[in-house]
């Protein structure tokens, strides 16, 4: 069951604005592919639903008890919560409490470094924050949770049931979520100048949803077929006028010639009308 966090009194709690928004003992950056993959996921998510969130390598902070720990997921979806209208107003960070909604849908990116945390094979540290795993299915109770490697291709989907993660198969395009009216599939083609194979949101009909690019480009053809399709209507309607004019021609020269006949014979004395 996909479950909400009551109202809670956000006087007494951090916000966003109070939590960080990074590690600042984080070494490094995510790889290009971690960076890229979001922004297709972005870009092609138009979920049946009048508002939600979509986050990306953002701070999740989700226990009112320890209010400084957190996880960052490298894609993440919430239903029921405005997405962000404006640079002024956008998130610093997810805060679980503050939002009231529990996101919708989580996707992990493997890497070597954090696999094993990522599919649920770490245990959680004594004293320490509860794994990856475990804050998804156990704390927040998120009804898909999504894992995709790229270098094998590979794309995993867990749903919720009866409160633990159980392996969805996953046959033909990809995995279905009616909820959302939304399917997500791997996709290979050329994103951002970078051919790979993607994780990408299609539609009912099996089709992907295309970026902003790929609308801008599929207009510019239209147009293109448009102007094509025009151009050989005028071009028709040319040839067309060019065949009436040559038959109204060879009329108008048939009916100067039989005038022609005509005054002839008149000169010669014979009546044309006898002749009919």
């Amino acid at each position: 069951m996909y479950h909400n966090n009551p109202a809670l009194p956000v006087n007494t709690l951090p916000t966003m604005y109070d939590l960080p928004s990074e590690d600042s003992e984080e070494m490094g950056l995510p790889d290009e592919f971690h960076d890229t993959q979001p922004d297709l996921l972005k870009e092609t998510c138009r979920p049946a639903a009048d508002k939600f969130f979509m986050g990306a390598d953002l701070n999740l902070y989700y226990d009112v008890e320890h209010t400084g720990w957190y996880k960052r997921p490298d894609y993440f979806l919430v239903i029921g919560v405005p997405a962000s209208t404006s640079p002024a107003d956008g998130r610093q960070s997810y805060v679980v409490w503050q939002e009231g909604v529990n996101p919708f849908l989580m996707v992990e990116l493997l890497s070597p470094g954090t696999e094993a945390e990522d599919l649920g094979q770490t245990l959680r540290v004594v004293g320490k924050p509860p794994t990856k795993w475990q804050v998804y299915e156990q704390v927040l109770q998120v009804p898909y949770y999504a894992v995709f490697d790229e270098f094998s291709g590979k794309f995993r989907m867990f749903c919720l049931r009866g409160g633990q993660y159980v392996e969805a198969t996953i046959s033909g395009q990809g995995f279905w979520l009616p909820e959302i009216e939304l399917g997500l599939g791997i996709w290979s083609g050329s994103y951002q100048g970078v051919t790979n194979r993607w994780l990408r949101w299609y539609d009912r009909a099996g089709n992907w949803i295309l970026t902003n690019e790929e609308e801008k480009l599929l207009a510019r053809q239209e147009a293109m077929l448009a102007n094509q399709l025009a151009d050989q209507e005028r071009q028709r309607a040319n040839q067309e006028q060019l065949r009436a004019d040559q038959e109204q021609l060879r009329a108008e020269s048939a009916e100067q010639r039989a005038e022609l006949m005509a005054a002839k014979l008149r000169e010669l004395g014979i009546d044309v009308n006898e002749m009919l």
